[in-house]
């Protein structure tokens, strides 16, 4: 029975690829900082186990409990909305090292058992905001950016092995828990110059009808776990797909 380690996974895009992984007979192992919070369904496969990414041992520790992988989802991350001159710096370097080394050190630690085995999939999920520029996530969506190049070029240094690596671009998931923890971890003291500003641009944000539901983010990564031929950049939810499609008429 194949295995998937998720990371993030108590709620939004992670918990919605937990619970459609398990609906199709795959083994889970879902993991996340507080597992106590965890609002996952109890299933007989399904194994929970805490992971804080930017950890090192808390990583060490998880992947050696989770056992033999076919399948690792990064999607452990958080968000910041605001402009450069709003943004602490020491925030910053929490959100890169979260966004950014946290996937990269889950991944190390989950390679060594996949080029062994010689398969393996390795899927992280990114953001649409790394299509199109984007007032007030430039902080953010520079950790996206980080995360989609990263993820390209590991491609090339683990296909020898059997193994292959995905990006996911979801837009935006209003449903999802994401921005309030974001505002609650990273804060949101938006300058007053700028403010008028980021308040017109949520505005419109929100009433736009074109949303990403956390169940287009777990259908785009089993799309990319089962699919050998699946495209290295999947978008996901109608606004993401919008986004997507233009930035391939532009290009072309």
């Amino acid at each position: 029975m194949p295995r998937i380690l998720i990371t993030g996974a108590s709620s939004g895009f992670g918990l919605a690829t937990v619970e459609l992984f398990l609906a199709r007979g795959w083994e889970v192992i879902a993991t996340m900082r507080t597992p106590d919070d965890h609002q996952t369904p109890r299933h007989e496969r399904l194994q929970i186990l805490p992971l804080d990414v930017t950890d090192t041992a808390s990583v060490a520790r998880a992947v050696a409990n989770a056992g033999p992988l076919d399948a690792l989802v990064n999607n452990a991350g958080v968000g910041m909305l605001n402009v450069l001159e709003g943004v602490d710096i020491a925030k910053a370097r929490e959100l890169f090292e979260t966004n950014v080394l946290g996937a990269m050190t889950v991944t190390q630690a989950v390679l060594p058992g996949m080029r062994a085995r010689k398969a393996g999939v390795i899927v992280n999920i990114s953001s649409s905001v790394t299509l199109r520029p984007f007032p007030a996530l430039s902080v953010y969506s520079a950790s996206k950016a980080a995360i989609n190049a990263f993820t390209e070029s590991l491609a090339l240094e683990t296909a020898q092995f059997g193994i292959r690596t995905r990006l996911i671009l979801p837009g935006s998931a209003p449903t999802t828990s994401f921005g309030k923890n974001a505002v609650a971890r990273m804060g949101m003291d938006i300058p007053a110059p700028y403010e008028a500003f980021v308040r017109d641009y949520l505005a419109r944000m929100r009433s736009s009808t074109e949303k990403t539901d956390p169940r287009d983010v777990a259908q785009a990564v089993w799309l990319a776990v089962t699919e050998p031929d699946a495209p290295m950049r999947l978008p996901a939810g109608s606004d993401a797909e919008t986004i997507f499609r233009k930035t391939a008429a532009n290009v072309n």
